[in-house]
């Protein structure tokens, strides 16, 4: 079973992702909710290991490049792969985002097309 870890500060988008992703893996994959950087770290610390994290970039607190740069400053967590879903459209976090994660999704996005990137990334895991 694969496990994605879903960090973004909106409850009601995680619940909505987490409910859509899991009906359409058909049980073949689990959804790690944090719902902050500091919450995504703390799980990675608690051993809770994903194969994919999808990263907001616009949080409270910690924003996903932080969250980002702690993650690949960690020798345990720097191969984990990284799709930044967000609602930045500017051309700065496009660039950064998709030079630096492994892909870069503008939220909205449709289920379908969530899965099939997902599925691309960690086809190259």
């Amino acid at each position: 079973m694969k496990k994605i870890m879903l960090v973004d500060d909106d409850e009601d988008l995680i619940f909505g992702i987490k409910t859509a992703l899991e009906d359409k893996y058909g049980g073949e994959l689990e959804i790690i909710p944090a719902n902050s950087g500091m919450k995504c770290l703390e799980l990675l610390k608690n051993n809770e290991m994903p194969d994919l994290i999808l990263l907001d970039i616009m949080m409270p607190g910690m924003s996903g490049w932080e969250v980002f740069n702690r993650l690949r400053d960690n020798p345990s967590w720097k191969d984990i792969p990284i799709v930044f879903l967000t609602v930045r459209t500017d051309m700065t976090a496009k660039k950064a985002g998709g030079f630096l994660g492994d892909d870069y999704i503008e939220k909205p996005v449709k289920t379908e097309e969530l899965k099939n990137r997902i599925d691309k990334v960690l086809e190259k895991k």
